[in-house]
């Protein structure tokens, strides 16, 4: 008894060390910040689909609000975000990113805060255009600090932090689900989510962080990126893919509400387990990074969403429509970041304005479809009106054709999803 013990403890004491000293390392603590900051930005994005029909009640007339005014809350929120990414580019090419990442943070903080206070239906626009202000800045900056500090594994890099993306979503999703259980505001809600913005903030003192680009290296700039048809490509592709996950999700809880019979608390935990499935689809994408090529990868999710889209849109059972939704968001996971991977392995010295337009045209594509789907369900019902997002992975089936047919600027045949 006494020699087994022995042993364990000398076990222990050899590998307990190693295991600390590898979490303490500083690239270790900065990539385990940014994983925490990806979760944040997620947690400030996706509780708010939840609670749109609440909205409606809370801020609306007798007859509530219209589908079009439930769709200008995502849309006004993406906007802002698009904004935040344009202006934070340029900056960090210039500024410490240190200090754009914790007034980051802080932004998103505030925004919480207005949320939970808003009186209006005006003042919630106001406040979850601050919010999405602060999410923006965090989504534009943590992309391309990851690269840098995995410069050897962009792909799985991508998919891995965006995979934290998804497990931010879902706990804010189940947060906000119990909330709607319970019958507690979702006022309360948005000041209890502000704890993760603050913890994160404290996680990202006293870090050091990676430059963006080589050392010694130069800059590619905007003007000679935008004149390349495979850059173009890249941008619209990843405005594609953005609005195929975004198109669904943001109406995700409503659909199953309005269209399909089921209680908000079903809508809340379909959304979550949308994002369970968007998590699981990116870890495999990463764990698949040295087997299988980016862009056939990708070509066979777009194929598959494609068909679950028809399926949500038109299956007469409900249960199944639910299911294909939750199935579409593990097929059309690896979209946005396997495009980010892709396009900084083709322009390494892209630096952080490459990234924030990149992520600028993907977040275009979040705000606009889930507000054309509004329009058209205003029309018709949501079943139409999700139909109409089956364009954006058929039509990235076309350019990922291309691509794969046309020479990048640096041999990308390496990289994998």
């Amino acid at each position: 008894m006494l020699v087994e013990r022995a042993r364990l403890l000398t076990f222990l004491n050899s590998r307990v060390p190693f295991f600390m000293m590898s979490l303490c390392r500083p690239e270790r603590r900065a990539l385990y910040a940014c994983y925490a900051a990806m979760m944040c930005l997620a947690m400030a994005l996706n509780f708010l689909p939840v609670f749109l029909t609440t909205f409606s009640h809370t801020f609306g007339a007798a007859s509530g609000l219209t589908t079009e005014q439930l769709g200008r809350i995502p849309a006004v929120m993406f906007l802002s975000f698009i904004v935040a990414i344009l202006i934070t580019g340029p900056l960090a090419d210039r500024v410490r990113i240190a200090l754009i990442i914790k007034f980051a943070l802080g932004t998103t903080l505030v925004g919480l805060g207005w949320v939970a206070m808003a009186p209006s239906y005006t003042l919630l626009l106001c406040a979850v255009a601050v919010m999405g202000f602060g999410a923006g800045m965090l989504d534009m900056i943590l992309s391309p600090i990851v690269a840098a500090l995995q410069p050897e594994r962009r792909s799985a890099a991508m998919n891995w932090l965006h995979a934290y993306f998804c497990i931010g979503a879902v706990a804010a999703v189940l947060i906000a689900s119990v909330a709607l259980q319970w019958d507690i505001s979702w006022r309360t809600v948005a000041l209890i989510l502000m704890v993760a913005p603050l913890a994160t903030l404290l996680l990202f003192l006293g870090l050091t962080l990676p430059p963006l680009i080589k050392e010694g290296g130069q800059r590619e700039s905007m003007p000679t990126l935008i004149k390349q048809p495979y850059f173009i490509a890249c941008l619209l592709a990843i405005f594609l893919g953005g609005a195929t996950e975004v198109g669904l999700s943001q109406w995700l809880p409503a659909f199953a509400e309005q269209s399909l019979g089921y209680s908000k608390e079903v809508g809340g935990y379909t959304l979550a387990a949308f994002s369970v499935g968007m998590a699981l689809g990116r870890i495999g994408a990463a764990l698949l990074q040295e087997r299988v090529p980016a862009i056939s990868l990708m070509l066979g999710c777009c194929a598959v969403t494609v068909v679950l889209f028809f399926v949500i849109s038109f299956s007469s059972s409900p249960a199944l429509a639910l299911a294909a939704a939750i199935a579409a968001g593990f097929s059309g996971s690896c979209l946005w970041p396997t495009m980010l991977a892709i396009t900084s392995e083709a322009y390494p010295q892209g630096g952080a304005t490459m990234f924030s337009v990149l992520t600028a045209s993907g977040n275009a594509g979040c705000s606009l479809v889930p507000w054309i789907v509004g329009i058209i369900a205003a029309y018709s019902d949501l079943h139409i009106g999700l139909l109409a997002v089956t364009f954006c992975p058929a039509a990235m089936m076309v350019l990922l054709v291309w691509m794969s047919r046309c020479s990048p600027p640096k041999k990308t045949t390496a990289l994998n999803a």
